[in-house]
């Protein structure tokens, strides 16, 4: 199971997950991002989620912008992102990460109490 952390790997990485390494890294939203280079949104948010890729103008604008190389964009080899210590992630990260634990939780509470409801109601029929 993928550690929703630390979800990137060089291993598996596709351009899309670097693109959106660095601009995590970099500290901006893919709504920021987009605006700095003159694209929608949605067309950042198609090139992290592997569904199309830049122009070539758009690569060197994105490398420059996220402080990593051409080629470790295009590839992973080169200058990208420094190693992170998998053991510090930072607190506004952790308490995002809580927060949305504790929402998962309340909603699989009511699909619960729901899916209970629902059983109780069939063997009723049966």
């Amino acid at each position: 199971m993928t550690d929703a952390l630390n979800w990137y790997g060089e291993d598996v990485a596709t351009f899309g997950d670097r693109l959106e390494a660095a601009r995590r890294n970099a500290n901006l939203s893919q709504r920021e991002l987009a605006k700095h280079i003159g694209i929608k949104n949605s067309t950042l948010q198609n090139w992290e989620d592997d569904v199309t890729e830049p122009r070539a103008n758009k690569l060197n604008t994105l490398a420059g912008m996220l402080n990593v190389s051409l080629m470790w964009l295009i590839n992973g080899e080169g200058d990208g992102l420094e190693a992170s210590d998998e053991n510090s992630v930072s607190e506004s990260n952790l308490a995002a990460a809580l927060i949305e634990i504790r929402e998962l939780r309340v909603q699989m509470m009511h699909s619960a109490n729901r899916l209970a409801k629902l059983e109780k109601r069939l063997r009723n029929k049966s």
